[in-house]
């Protein structure tokens, strides 16, 4: 099989879990979030991509990283191509939920070998009946001591 079809075979295995009734709208979301990073830490670039919504935005840590899900994966491309995405594992992730329950919202604290402590928060909607990222936006978390350095060498690099 290529790549692309045991990617989408695989989402298609997530998707599926999702609808299992026992498991609460919380772990059905933690869920999509787990398998999405874990797509990343196996360079499976179609089942990570398969996440997004159509119209779903990467935010990354550099001010210039705002990408449409299409653009991102075009950046992402050749870190897939390699087998050397990237591995976030999350290890605190707080979830809360629109009143009619179709939009979801989240932040996550990450661990990253090459980034060390980030923190991701998005947004997920759910589309017939699956939750897709509507949104996700990755930062490092600046300790406030620190903060007044990094403004500094922010303003220094002319960005």
């Amino acid at each position: 099989m290529t790549t692309q079809l045991c990617g989408a075979l695989l989402a298609a295995v997530t998707l599926l879990a999702q609808a299992t009734p026992a498991q609460s709208p919380s772990e059905k979301v933690a869920a999509v979030l787990d398998d999405w990073h874990r797509a990343a830490a196996e360079a499976d670039e179609a089942r990570y991509f398969s996440h997004f919504t159509a119209k779903g935005v990467f935010m990354g840590t550099d001010a210039t990283e705002r990408w449409t899900a299409p653009e991102f994966r075009v950046w992402a491309h050749p870190h897939f191509a390699k087998k050397a995405a990237w591995s976030f594992t999350p290890h605190h992730r707080v979830i809360s939920f629109s009143a009619d329950g179709g939009t979801a919202w989240f932040d996550e604290m990450l661990s990253t070998p090459k980034m060390g402590p980030c923190r991701g928060s998005g947004v997920l909607v759910l589309e017939n009946k699956i939750w897709k990222i509507a949104q996700y936006n990755l930062s490092v978390p600046i300790p406030n001591p620190l903060l007044n350095s990094v403004v500094k060498q922010i303003a220094g690099s002319g960005k």
